[in-house]
């Protein structure tokens, strides 16, 4: 359960005014088909994670040693500060083309804009710490619906009345406290 909860948080908070969830916001505004483009999301991201949580996890289960675990945790201190950074849909990734369907496009685009994005290394650093990919994708996955979903519903509504930047010191102390807590483990 600590997995799963702990996962879940992580990805809720460092999602927030994330790339991925600008693009959600953009999808929504354009193509105004909430529930294809959630399902599309939600498609993308269990596929995403859980790759992402099996590279963790077999990455772990090679390199377990002490070297390696202070690698993870200091990734988590990383991350925290990496989620400082704001992101931004540059203006090439704005145009999203409507060739196929509103799930197919938003699929596929969720898909490659996630791929080396701090959700899905945060993944990757939650499956080798949990050393399980199930409860860590879905985890991660509850997250990114958490965060996506109401963008998709209320678009730039919600970009406006949501403080990005606190949301993004939350998202960067849970990080921190995460990489702090491995390292006192290994300390001690």
């Amino acid at each position: 359960m600590e997995a799963f909860l702990t996962s879940t948080a992580i990805v809720a908070f460092a999602e927030i005014g994330d790339k991925t969830m600008l693009l959600a916001i953009l999808l929504a505004t354009r193509f105004r088909q909430p529930l294809p483009i959630i399902l599309g999301i939600l498609a993308a991201t269990l596929l995403n994670h859980a790759l992402a949580a099996f590279a963790g996890q077999q990455v772990a289960g090679l390199l377990d040693a002490p070297w390696f675990r202070w690698a993870v945790a200091l990734g988590f201190v990383a991350m925290a500060l990496w989620t400082l950074v704001p992101d931004k849909i540059d203006d090439d990734a704005g145009e999203v083309s409507h060739k196929g369907s509103v799930f197919l496009t938003t699929t596929i685009a969720f898909f490659l804009v996630e791929m080396g994005d701090k959700t899905q290394i945060a993944t990757v650093a939650l499956g080798a710490q949990y050393q399980s990919v199930l409860t860590v994708a879905a985890g991660t996955t509850l997250g990114m619906m958490i965060a996506n979903v109401p963008a998709v519903y209320l678009g730039e509504e919600l970009v406006k009345r949501v403080p990005l930047n606190v949301m993004r010191w939350i998202a960067a102390g849970l990080f921190l406290a995460l990489g702090v807590w491995q390292i006192w483990g290994l300390a001690v």
